[in-house]
């Protein structure tokens, strides 16, 4: 399948990246600090969320900037050796020009940032949850990622794994790429459906950016 773009938006976590390991680590760590049941944690989901969001699941408001900043020291501590490109990422960003695509996430910008640069990924353009008030699945971080490159959001391509994702992709009014990386196509509602990054190749025009997936 052909898609033509103006600029390309890319989830971290599960898209370019894998850091599950450290992931759960760091949360069941963290958990377990702050007193926090296995039984109570299994009910929270963790996968694309701000971190504040899942704490305030399980904590009261008033101790989640404690806890915010707790957990994010234990995730950035753990980056070296707890990250990986997964397949794919790093030969499609080597054919994107660096103005037009970004990395849009719900972690923290001094997190996204040393994830990404431990697979050696150092993008232009990052929405991180530093920059937002409303996370995915609102359509907010890659409306203001749209901005920032500035293009309008109808010539952007989202690639996510997460439904909340999405969902926010789609409610921005952009062309959606899920990956089965961490959820089964059944779980994914998106223009096109593909395994990896590995199924995705990219051309710059004239025009703008001209998008091959593997059918």
């Amino acid at each position: 399948m052909k898609i033509s773009a103006a600029a390309l938006l890319f989830d971290n976590d599960g898209t370019l990246v894998s850091s599950m390991d450290s992931v759960n680590r760091c949360w069941t760590r963290w958990a377990e600090e702050y007193g926090i049941t296995p039984e109570e944690f299994a009910r929270v989901e963790l996968h694309g969320r701000p971190a504040a969001e899942i704490i305030g699941d399980l904590l009261p408001a008033a101790r989640t900037p404690e806890a915010l900043a707790r957990i994010e020291r234990l995730e950035v501590e753990d980056v070296a050796g707890g990250v990986v490109a997964l397949p794919g990422t790093l030969a499609l960003l080597s054919q994107l020009p660096p103005e037009r695509w970004a990395v849009v996430t719900s972690a923290t910008a001094r997190l996204a940032e040393a994830r990404l640069a431990e697979v050696g990924i150092r993008p232009k353009a990052l929405i991180a949850a530093d920059d937002i008030t409303r996370g995915k699945p609102d359509p907010e971080p890659f409306l203001l990622a749209a901005r920032r490159l500035g293009v309008d959001p109808a010539d952007c391509v989202v690639f996510e794994d997460a439904p909340a994702g999405l969902t926010a992709g789609r409610a921005a009014g952009m062309t959606t790429v899920a990956l089965t990386t961490t959820h089964r196509a059944g779980e994914l509602s998106a223009d096109v459906i593909v395994e990896d990054l590995s199924a995705v190749s990219v051309q710059a025009t004239a025009d703008g950016l001209e998008i091959i997936t593997a059918d």
